[in-house]
C-alpha cells in the first residue's frame, strides 16, 4: 500500500493541521467563544446565539466534540456543552509553539 499524503509530514505537522481544521469555520469559532463566555451552554441557546439552523449547529458541535475541544453531557432532552480545559490548553500550547518558533523580522521580503 502506498503512502498517504499525511505520511509525508511529521506527527506534529499532522496534529497541528487537524487542530486547525477543527476550528477552521467561523461558526465553530463563534461556538467556542460563546462557550468560553458562558462557561457552559445547551444546544438551543447556541442555535439562538448563532442564528443557524439546529441541524447546522449540531453538525458544528459534532465536529468540535470529535476533535475533543468540547464535551457534552445529556441533561433530559438537551445536551449541555462546555470547553474541555485539558484539550483547550493543548490547543493553546500547540498554536503558541507553532507561531513562536519563527522569528520574523520587521522587514519586507516581497
Amino acid at each position: 500500500m502506498g503512502l498517504t499524503k499525511s505520511d509525508l509530514f511529521t506527527k506534529e505537522q499532522n496534529e497541528l493541521a487537524n487542530m486547525a481544521k477543527a476550528i477552521a469555520h467561523p461558526a465553530r469559532i463563534a461556538i467556542l467563544q460563546h462557550l468560553v463566555k458562558m462557561n457552559a451552554c445547551v444546544t438551543g441557546d447556541l442555535v439562538n446565539e448563532l442564528g443557524l439552523a439546529q441541524a447546522t449547529t449540531s453538525q458544528h458541535l459534532k465536529e468540535l466534540k470529535n476533535a475533543g475541544i468540547i464535551q457534552g453531557t445529556v441533561e433530559g432532552a438537551s445536551v449541555c456543552y462546555c470547553i474541555d480545559p485539558r484539550v483547550w490548553k493543548q490547543y493553546k500550547n500547540v498554536f503558541h509553539a507553532f507561531f513562536g518558533e519563527v522569528k520574523i523580522e520587521d522587514s519586507r521580503c516581497c
